[in-house]
Order: C-alpha cells, then structure tokens, then sequence
C-alpha cells in the first residue's frame, strides 16, 4: 500500500497524487472532484453557506487555486470525532 503525505477530503476519499500540478494553477469544480475528490455539489453549497476552499470568480466562472486547496485540506485534519465540534 502506497503512503499518502495527503490528508483526506470531507468525504475520506485518499487524495490522489498531485505533486506534478502547479500551485497556481486555477482548476473548475469538474476538475476539481476528478484531481481531490471532493464532490461539485459541496463546493457549490460550500460556496454558499461557507465552509469551503477559498475561490476565484472570474466572470461567472468559479475557480479554485491548487495551493488553496492543499491548504484547506489540510485545515480539515482532525485526530478524533471530538474535534471536528470544535
């Protein structure tokens, strides 16, 4: 089994491997659930209610920078069920 440094999304789906994608490279939400697994519907509801990666709207495009999302994965980090209250 191949070790992850990766956390995992919201749904606990293993990220695949993205080291080969730029930081800065803005991705749409297709390409985002394809590359991170993380579903289009919860970041269009995320978008709405808060919660979510940070995103760029340019025009009536929605985009999501790879660095900002590694980053917000990785907030989502918990050690137990306790924390995620928190």
């Amino acid at each position: 089994m191949q070790t992850n440094a990766n956390t995992l999304t919201p749904q606990h789906v293993n990220i695949p491997a993205t080291d080969s994608l730029n930081e800065d490279r803005l991705l749409s939400r297709g390409e985002v659930q394809s590359i991170f697994g993380i579903s289009q519907r919860f970041l269009e509801v995320a978008a709405v209610k808060g919660g979510g990666p940070v995103y760029h709207k340019i025009g009536r495009n929605v985009r999501y920078r790879v660095a900002d999302l590694r980053q917000w994965i990785e907030a989502q980090r918990v050690h137990s069920t306790s924390e995620g209250a928190a």
